[in-house]
């Protein structure tokens, strides 16, 4: 198990039991700098890229943290169908409060152990 911090508030993140989660564990701690997409996620693209086999998810869920292509990591906080293909990195156990923690316009994500 895992955390994710934001402006003041943790959310407990479980991680994937895959490649991808696993690499990005061993990048662990790390702040990210995220940009505000679509007002449905936060994204930051990592130094260089970590192992991905995206499939297409369908839905993507509040709380899901992703990587699209192979070094873009995002944090969803909203729920919506999607036709796009991400890597499982986790999931946020209880995402209740992550939207207005996160707010508009970009944050500083920390992810750590």
């Amino acid at each position: 198990m895992m955390r994710i911090e934001v402006n003041g508030k943790t959310f407990a993140l479980e991680l994937a039991d895959n490649a991808t989660a696993k690499a990005f564990e061993n990048l662990l701690p790390m702040a990210l700098d995220m940009s505000e997409l679509n007002g449905n996620e936060k994204y930051h693209y990592l130094m260089g890229p970590l192992p991905a086999k995206p499939s297409r998810v369908g839905r993507i869920e509040k709380g899901d943290v992703m990587l699209f292509e192979d070094s873009c990591v995002v944090v969803f906080y909203k729920s919506f169908g999607t036709p796009y293909s991400y890597t499982r990195i986790g999931k946020v156990t209880n995402p209740d409060g992550l939207e207005k923690a996160l707010g508009r316009g970009s944050a500083t994500v920390t992810f750590a152990k």
